[in-house]
């Protein structure tokens, strides 16, 4: 199988590529075509992982449909036999992959949310016994889960920049009050209906992060909805929680693979990205098709 790396649809019009992402304008709507490109370190690598971009798609399916009472979403359909006649050339390369959607316009924050003391959190908080400006107790480790869960929002980085924790008072200056406080309430009620589930699955959902728009048109004008991807092993840390044992870092469902590779080639972490031996490649996209089996109880074919 042969990793689908960049997407080309005809005269369909390309708005841009993101890092794992091509987005296409389709009349009204938009459309989310998930590649199988991979980055690390804020670098898209030369090597993708085959498959991954269905699975992305299917696991964010899987979600929107389960929270679609706490909050709605952008998704019209991700059947592709229901996209418009121009796409229906394309039907094998957007196949499971592909989301028509409404248009939105992206609120400016990145809305994330930590159950477990980890990552940049564990840093932060072992110079000062905070996370993201947020005081904790001491004495956690790495790995520790929180008292409850923080609401710690950041910047959208640009391709190849990192995101920016921001205080919540920055939220309202760049949303407004009102859309600050409702952004914070729905972060950390998905999160909490996401990790009871996923616990009921034997996974630990560590930390998530979302993203959020308002659409124009429709029964939910003005109303915050939940889009782009959602809850996947790319915005999400899902770890085993039979081999949970804070103190240290956590058999997880990412692309950790990927990661210990660059580090352990010493990579400058400065484009040229690397491309991926096979095994890293084959380990990394079997993490995300457990991912996969594991949340939703069903098996994907690739």
């Amino acid at each position: 199988m042969t990793a689908l790396l960049t997407t080309n649809l005809g005269d369909t019009p390309l708005l841009g590529r993101g890092k794992v992402r091509d987005l296409y304008a389709v009349g009204d709507a938009l459309l989310l075509v998930a590649t199988d490109r991979i980055s690390a370190f804020d670098h898209v690598l030369a090597t993708g992982i085959p498959g991954k971009g269905k699975i992305l798609t299917q696991i964010s399916l899987f979600w929107f449909d389960l929270m679609a009472e706490l909050v709605p979403n952008h998704l019209i359909t991700a059947e592709v036999s229901e996209f418009p006649a121009a796409l229906q050339p394309y039907a094998e390369q957007l196949e499971g992959r592909s989301m028509l959607v409404k248009r939105a316009r992206m609120l400016p924050v990145e809305c994330v949310a930590r159950g477990y003391l980890t990552g940049s959190g564990w840093k932060e908080y072992k110079a000062s016994q905070s996370v993201c400006g947020i005081p904790l107790p001491g004495g956690l480790l790495d790995g520790s889960r929180l008292p409850q869960p923080l609401y710690t929002p950041s910047t959208k980085g640009e391709a190849g920049t990192h995101d920016e924790n921001i205080s919540y008072a920055a939220t309202v200056a760049a949303v407004g009050e009102a859309d600050a406080v409702e952004l914070q309430r729905l972060t950390l009620a998905i999160y909490n209906k996401a990790a009871a589930y996923a616990e009921s699955r034997g996974l630990i959902l560590a930390d998530t992060k979302f993203e959020f728009g308002k659409t124009a048109i429709g029964p939910d004008k003005e109303k915050i909805i939940l889009a782009d991807e959602v809850l996947t092993p790319d915005s999400s840390r899902f770890w085993e929680a039979a081999k949970w044992k804070p103190g240290g870092a956590q058999p997880s469902f990412d692309k950790q693979f990927v990661r210990d590779y660059l580090e352990e080639i010493n990579w400058n972490k400065q484009a040229p990205a690397p491309g991926l031996p096979d095994e890293v490649v084959e380990r990394t996209q079997a993490k995300y098709l457990e991912a996969y089996r594991r949340l939703t109880g069903r098996n994907l074919s690739l």
